[in-house]
């Protein structure tokens, strides 16, 4: 149509314009005035007729513009199902206004970031089809929410192409999981006792002094979680039932951050030592957690349990890597219980190591305990390594583990962990004369 308007107005001002200067159109050929003055009447309303054509057009198309993206606004805004999507490098490209209500996020808050934020990836490994009845054919997930806690949600989505046929990333639809449907009894009272746990934030952190062997010198503080809600159960317990319903890193942030919230009334030479996943390593929340802390990340250790598999160490040193620059150290617990512990202290160099309980009790009494203590003695000395020993009970423990060059210890003789603030601050050099070793505390 536009080609059209331009050509027949072109002819027509070819006409027109020598006409109205007195000149002969087209260059003066021998056409008769009567013609051409037709021509250019004729023609006029052809060009007014396009034109008019043309306005109308535009002008419903905007009205059909207008009418889509109002129907897209309404249906993003309206529905419960979150639009998403990610490109190949995992970031999101899209999020619907659905997100705010889901996960406590902004659209604009998602688009940019990984999909890691919300999602563990390994997650995807294990997911698994609704029950019969619960969805219509997608996966069941658990998210995080932007507050911490998780959701189920059962999740549909297509993989996206580039022109060329080449796989630019994902695209779909989260909808929450209605709670009745998701899971065993079980896990709904698993999840439900969970619920009310974070509701009121019944559990307390208990610290155990850490001392340096050669001097008595307490040096740090273990953060041990104690749970005060009912049913008891132990803490132990309370993470493998996390774990269980895909709620275990939840509870390991609100351990996290009752643990740096009662640090503050923690002596301020003494570091802290923290007990995390790998998972929760891997976790963007980590580093917020530690920031809002108010604590030198010089005075945070990180020590890392095996609650959680690692497959890809490259992934978690990289994860580690600015808070490590910024004075945290990474400790690796258990060691000797198991050939996980060992794969951590060769793939990331840790700050500190701890033998585990099974090497340090009984030492004094058994050769291959010490064989092994000796090796570790000199093998993280090596690696620059500061070498702790767990489980100290007995004077006799203690010696051995002393004599054969363990810097530093922790263990019931040396102090019991205490969750009163009045008790840390009392805190005193070990003394072996003293029974409570070296610190006053009491157990609870």
């Amino acid at each position: 149509m536009l080609a059209v308007l331009s050509l027949e107005s072109v002819l027509a001002l070819s006409i027109l314009l020598p006409v109205m200067f007195g000149l002969e159109p087209w260059g003066g050929r021998e056409v008769p005035a009567r013609v051409s003055t037709l021509a250019s009447i004729l023609l006029l309303p052809v060009v007014l007729h396009a034109a008019w054509r043309l306005i109308r057009q535009q002008h419903r198309d905007r009205i059909e513009a207008f009418t889509t993206a109002s129907l897209m606004d309404t249906v993003l805004s309206t529905t419960r199902g979150w639009l998403w999507a990610v490109g190949a490098d995992g970031r999101f490209t899209f999020s619907s206004l659905a997100s705010r209500e889901l996960l406590g996020y902004e659209p604009s808050d998602l688009v940019g970031r990984p999909c890691s934020l919300i999602i563990d990836l390994a997650d995807l490994k294990t997911a698994r089809k609704p029950n019969a009845g619960a969805g219509r054919g997608g996966l069941l997930l658990s998210v995080r929410h932007r507050g911490g806690r998780r959701l189920s949600v059962e999740v549909v989505c297509r993989r996206r192409f580039d022109r060329e046929g080449r796989g630019s990333g994902f695209e779909g639809i989260a909808r929450p999981l209605d709670i009745s449907r998701a899971g065993s009894p079980e896990d709904q009272e698993i999840s439900a006792r969970l619920d009310r746990l974070f509701a009121t934030r019944t559990l307390i952190t208990a610290f155990q002094p850490i001392c340096h062997l050669g001097t008595g010198e307490i040096v740090g503080a273990e953060a041990l979680t104690r749970f005060v809600s009912s049913p008891f159960r132990s803490p132990d317990q309370w993470f493998d039932e996390a774990d269980s319903i895909g709620r275990g890193l939840e509870l390991e942030f609100l351990a996290l951050e009752t643990a740096m919230l009662a640090a503050a009334d923690l002596p301020a030479p003494l570091y802290i030592a923290v007990n995390l996943s790998p998972s929760a390593c891997l976790d963007p929340r980590l580093s917020d957690i530690l920031r809002d802390s108010g604590l030198n990340p010089g005075r945070i250790v990180v020590e890392l349990t095996e609650r959680s598999a690692v497959a890809d160490y490259a992934r978690l040193a990289a994860a580690l890597a600015p808070l490590r620059s910024a004075g945290l150290r990474i400790a690796v617990d258990d060691v000797g219980a198991g050939f996980s512990s060992m794969r951590h202290i060769l793939r990331l160099s840790p700050e500190l190591i701890k033998l585990d309980r099974t090497i340090v009790a009984g030492i004094d009494k058994d050769p291959k305990q010490r064989a092994l203590c000796t090796a570790m003695v000199s093998f993280s000395s090596q690696i620059g390594a500061s070498l702790v020993a767990e489980g100290i009970e007995t004077n006799a423990e203690l010696t051995a583990v002393t004599e054969m060059g363990v810097n530093t210890g922790q263990g019931y003789l040396l102090g019991r962990p205490s969750v009163l603030p009045s008790d840390w601050s009392h805190w005193r050099p070990w003394n072996r004369s003293s029974p409570s070793g070296c610190a006053e505390s009491r157990d609870t």
